[in-house]
């Protein structure tokens, strides 16, 4: 595997890398130009595995015996000081390994939906912790694909991807629009819209008979703001997690894990 040594941080072989922790930079640059990052080894490999080709990757000088058994095709493998990981980056890369990738198209929502048998729905969040860990929750509890409306967070986000352990690359996920009007595409395709809400006169998540568990499209918005009125209103069936010592709700990422897991703790194994 040749490697090209980067000794100047500004160096345009590793552009793709530049000030990674600027969010709003990154959100500019990444998706027009059809690439994002993946940070550590075990995220890259999983992005590998889901047909993500690569552009190139930047390894912390002392970490490059970790890719030795990788087919790096044509893309070039970079590798630098920390020093100059972290000026190019903007952030101490403890993981050692950082590659840049090309996106795949996203399939239409109509798609997703065609072979999806529950799916999570999300409003607004646009916060990539929460993002990513929606989608790690959603990989391991029997969710089949998310839909995100035009608002939310790109899930490709280095952190999002990060968080999720990969598994971004695992679920199935496409953009519905036009928001909320979309909702009722999901409706027609034969999916109960589960808005979760904290209002107390919802139904409990766990008293859901059991049609509207087989086809669930559960709905969610941003941490704070919640679902707004009009997502609201679109729904099937509000829904909601009882809470207990006064806390109304639960954090949006574990909230889609608590609902998710109800949902389906009636699944075969």
């Amino acid at each position: 595997m040749p490697v090209e040594l980067i000794t100047d941080p500004g160096d345009e072989r590793i552009g793709d890398y530049r000030a990674l922790t600027d969010v709003e930079l990154r959100t500019r640059w990444e998706p027009p130009h059809g690439l994002f990052i993946a940070e550590g080894e075990l995220v890259l490999r999983r992005a590998l595995r889901a047909g993500y080709p690569a552009r190139s990757y930047l390894v912390d000088a002392k970490r490059v015996d970790q890719l030795a058994d990788l087919d790096t095709g044509d893309a070039p493998v970079y590798a630098a000081t920390q020093d100059v990981l972290r000026s190019a980056t903007g952030f101490h890369v403890h993981r050692g390994v950082l590659a840049s990738f090309r996106r795949k198209p996203l399939p239409t929502a109509a798609e997703v939906l065609a072979t999806a048998g529950r799916v999570v729905i999300l409003e607004d969040v646009n916060n990539h912790t929460n993002l990513g860990a929606i989608f790690r929750a959603v990989a391991g509890l029997g969710v089949d694909a998310v839909l995100l409306s035009p608002t939310c967070a790109d899930p490709l986000y280095r952190r999002s991807v990060r968080v999720s352990m990969g598994e971004v690359f695992a679920v199935p996920y496409a953009k519905l629009e036009p928001w909320p009007a979309a909702l009722a595409q999901v409706q027609a395709a034969g999916f109960t819209v589960l808005a979760l809400t904290p209002a107390l006169d919802a139904v409990p998540v766990q008293r859901l008979d059991q049609a509207q568990r087989a086809r669930a499209a559960l709905l969610l918005g941003a941490e704070g703001a919640g679902l707004t009125g009009a997502a609201m209103a679109a729904s099937d069936v509000r829904v909601v997690i009882p809470m207990r010592r006064g806390v109304d709700s639960l954090n949006v990422a574990a909230a889609t894990a608590v609902a998710c897991w109800e949902l389906g703790r009636d699944d075969p194994w």
